[in-house]
């Protein structure tokens, strides 16, 4: 059994139900996670970028990911409709189970001045949205063979509609959240005019 499952098998599922809610399959699990990188259309060669895309994709996941096209034409961006414009993968089971592992144990705590992933980034439907400006975080990913540094936006999506539960659920399975609200958030300086 995958060690993040075992954590919500013999600590997330005991949990819940001290907290209150009296049937152990009503306790919020993962549903699934989807990821998703964006390609863009100004690429010199952007049928080269979605394969190098999907072919590093396909080694952080361990499946094949799908092409996303453009769903309308926009003229300022160049982007026809059903334009080829990025890669999703959705991941459930034994490999959600993987990555959640991968995602919480190793790149997370990788990352450069990482004070814990931000509180205020769950939906209205309780799932987690996550944004990371780097692809070469993850260990499959070898820097020199890619093209650019790419972005990618990671869903974990709860069976909750709870923002509270999906916290608690998160946090129990060891998401390293933020201490404060006020660690995630960019510190503005004060303008002040000259007299």
């Amino acid at each position: 059994m995958n060690r993040r499952k075992e954590i919500y098998m013999n600590t997330v599922v005991p949990a819940f139900l001290k907290e209150g809610v009296k049937n152990a399959m009503a306790v919020p699990r993962i549903s699934k996670v989807v990821l998703s990188v964006g390609v863009g259309t100004k690429e010199a060669n952007q049928k080269t970028a979605l394969e190098q895309t999907t072919a590093q994709m396909t080694k952080v996941t361990g499946q094949k990911p799908k092409s996303t096209a453009a769903r309308t034409s926009i003229a300022g961006f160049n982007v026809r409709e059903g334009q080829p414009v990025g890669i999703m993968v959705t991941m459930r089971g034994q490999r959600m189970w993987e990555f959640l592992d991968k995602l919480i144990g190793i790149v997370l705590p990788k990352l450069k001045d990482f004070q814990g992933v931000p509180l205020n980034a769950f939906d209205q439907n309780g799932n987690y949205n996550l944004g990371l400006a780097e692809q070469i975080v993850f260990p499959e990913v070898d820097y020199d063979t890619i093209d650019r540094v790419r972005g990618l936006q990671i869903t974990i999506v709860t069976s909750t509609h709870d923002r509270t539960q999906a916290h608690r659920l998160l946090e129990l399975l060891g998401m390293p959240f933020a201490k404060e609200a006020g660690a995630v958030k960019k510190k503005t300086k004060k303008k002040t005019r000259g007299k």
